[in-house]
């Protein structure tokens, strides 16, 4: 029912949009068309004047002369008659006729025959808006390329319509606006990088040689650039050497601050390569984080159960160094820095026999900033 009532509705809405127009007295064609065209120059010279084409003086002067004939027009349309047309008047209400009785008759025969009034509706909210966001996606790429048609060594443009590309699967065209950008924009750390990332994207994943040289340089630019040194570790996995992999991936977990969004990734990457569970266990960034909204004495039962489980497995079996590193780092998070500072130093008596992994303790309390 309630589904009849809104067609009635719009069928009466549709019928008075009709109506309303066919009940006015027919406008005065000439002078219609004459105040018309003096109101466009009107606006013409205040867009001339807001350019600098014309100036002060000469718009002032065309705008009195417009002003007059405009006026002019106004009264002359008012002080004619509009003569009656017998036929136009009727042409009206033939029209008026239709539009009230044979279109909503039409209308209502087409949707009963063709239509579905039994299939439920479904909110304008809740379809998909995918198709809408593609096309306004695809409109904004082709202004740009529009734009860059015309002015190809506007190097910002590469810069911005680059990763677009490499959003959209258009591989070969994200290389090529990465390189752009590096020859008008000049060579930087992070254009070396997004090149590289572009061109193992192009490659189905495979770093290959011309991508290892732009990492290469990236990270001789910027020793702590993050995707070129991960991208590097995965050069050397992909090679066989997993080892020197594993070498450049620990590095990275070992410097990385405790809640960075991307360890998980590389723990995940030195897993794969090594088997390794890679600072995986104990409380996270993120868990410490999930306990903020529980009352206080949860919180702090939850975070100490926590610590306390892992430093029972660290004692009990010393050699794990991620372990250790997970105990420091998340002494570190609760703010306690002299337990992070004691941990170090159990972990380094722990694994005094293994240099190496002492060595990572050593750079994990430099990054946190525990020396002293």
């Amino acid at each position: 029912m309630t589904l009849w009532i809104i067609f009635a509705l719009m069928t009466a809405a549709a019928v008075i949009a009709v109506l309303w127009p066919l009940g006015r007295k027919p406008a005065d064609p000439a002078g219609g068309s004459d105040l018309l065209i003096y109101q466009d120059q009107l606006e013409e010279i205040d867009r001339d004047r807001t350019t600098g084409l014309i100036g002060a003086a000469e718009a002032e002067s065309a705008r009195v002369e417009i002003s007059r004939r405009l006026l002019a027009a106004a009264a002359a349309k008012a002080s004619t008659p509009q003569p009656s047309n017998p036929r136009a008047n009727a042409r009206r209400r033939r029209a008026a006729a239709v539009a009230v009785f044979v279109v909503p008759l039409i209308a209502l025969g087409l949707y009963l025959k063709l239509g579905s009034p039994d299939i439920p509706g479904q909110s304008a909210f809740a379809r998909p808006s995918e198709a809408e966001e593609d096309r306004s996606i695809a409109s904004l790429v082709s202004q740009v390329e529009s734009h860059l048609a015309r002015n190809p060594n506007d190097g910002a443009g590469w810069e911005v319509i680059a990763p677009v590309y490499l959003r959209l699967g258009r591989l070969a065209d994200a290389v090529m606006a990465r390189k752009k950008a590096i020859a008008l924009n000049g060579d930087s750390p992070a254009r070396e990088s997004d090149l590289g990332e572009a061109l193992v994207a192009a490659s189905n994943g495979i770093v290959t040689d011309e991508a290892k040289l732009a990492f290469d340089r990236a990270v001789a630019g910027d020793a702590h650039d993050v995707k070129a040194r991960f991208y590097l570790g995965l050069a050397d996995e992909q090679d066989g050497n997993r080892d020197a992999a594993a070498q450049k991936w620990r590095a990275l977990l070992d410097e990385a601050p405790a809640d960075a969004p991307w360890r998980g990734f590389v723990a995940a990457a030195l897993g794969r390569g090594t088997g390794e569970k890679a600072d995986t266990v104990g409380p996270s960034a993120a868990d410490v984080a999930a306990a903020a909204n529980m009352p206080a004495d949860q919180r702090t039962e939850m975070i100490r159960g926590m610590v306390q489980r892992l430093s029972d497995r660290l004692h009990a079996d010393g050699h794990d160094v991620d372990g250790w590193m997970r105990l420091v780092r998340a002494y570190a998070v609760l703010g306690e820095r002299d337990q992070a500072r004691n941990a170090a130093a159990e972990a380094r008596r722990a694994l005094a026999a293994r240099p190496d992994e002492v060595h990572r303790i050593d750079n994990l309390v430099k990054s946190l900033g525990l020396e002293g």
